[in-house]
């Protein structure tokens, strides 16, 4: 039963989803944890980041377009979202707001776990906000062979040259080890959802295909991955293991691999 003793946490989004806020309730009530979760959007990243400190919301998750517009207004930075310029994280500790970046926790993990060997040649196309936090996880995961694929011809030479890669327009011409897409391409509902992120020669070069395209978990790029026989990595993973760091930081409590699998798949059919 909510109190006045319940515990808020939130979601700023530019346009809300229901992920987070089924994963952390379903949460919530299987611990028994006195918290609730609720996605918000805002006109006033300013007014919404005050507010939550003024009515003491214990945690907010931070998604485009607020992700660096909301950093002026926090308290302290940890390094997960400095070396980024990124938040999509903030914790409230006593009206102090310290903002995070779970994306970049979340894909080094990933990395990690999966045993990406980091002598491979990568290519990451995208150079957005998630872009960045994935470039980054990388670079500190000891890549150094790796090209960033991305149109904008401002942002990706200026990536390229802040973590020391190579930067090229478009994907094509280049045979990669590691294919990661942080691009909208293959995302449900979008104009380009039934479009491949890497050609089939691409992906036929390669051993590995990370899609960070959370939904849905099966892009085509991955679909055709699976085809060919290699190994994928897909968003659905990434959202899930994100959700559980900004989960753990607000509650203190880290559920286990089976709860955390649960969660997710009741997320995902929201």
């Amino acid at each position: 039963m909510i109190n006045r003793d319940t515990q808020l946490c939130m979601s700023l989004a530019g346009r809300p989803g229901n992920f987070g806020t089924r994963f952390h309730n379903y949460l919530y009530e299987k611990l028994g944890l006195d918290f609730i979760y609720k996605a918000f959007t805002t006109q006033d990243i300013e007014a919404a980041v005050k507010g939550v400190r003024a009515l003491g919301i214990r945690g907010c998750a931070v998604s485009m377009p607020f992700k660096e517009s909301c950093m002026p207004f926090l308290d302290a930075i940890d390094p997960s979202a400095s070396a980024i310029d990124s938040v999509n994280t903030i914790v409230n500790d006593n009206g102090t707001l310290t903002g995070f970046n779970t994306d970049y926790i979340a894909v080094k993990k990933l990395i990690a776990s999966h045993q990406l060997d980091n002598r491979a040649r990568v290519m990451i196309r995208g150079s957005g906000g998630m872009g960045k936090a994935v470039i980054a996880a990388f670079r500190d995961a000891g890549f150094r062979d790796v090209i960033i694929a991305a149109r904008n011809r401002e942002n990706g030479p200026a990536l390229a040259k802040q973590y020391g890669y190579q930067w090229q327009p478009q994907p094509e011409g280049i045979a990669c080890d590691i294919l990661v897409n942080v691009t909208p391409i293959g995302m449900a509902g979008g104009k380009e959802r039934d479009e491949l992120a890497y050609s089939e020669a691409m992906v036929a070069a390669a051993s590995v295909v990370f899609d960070v395209v959370a939904l849905p978990p099966e892009t085509p790029v991955i679909k055709l991955a699976q085809q060919l026989g290699k190994k994928t990595l897909s968003g659905a993973e990434v959202i899930a293991l994100q959700a559980v760091e900004q989960f753990a930081m607000y509650t203190g409590v880290r559920p286990d691999d089976a709860l955390i699998a649960e969660a997710a798949e009741f997320a995902r059919a929201g």
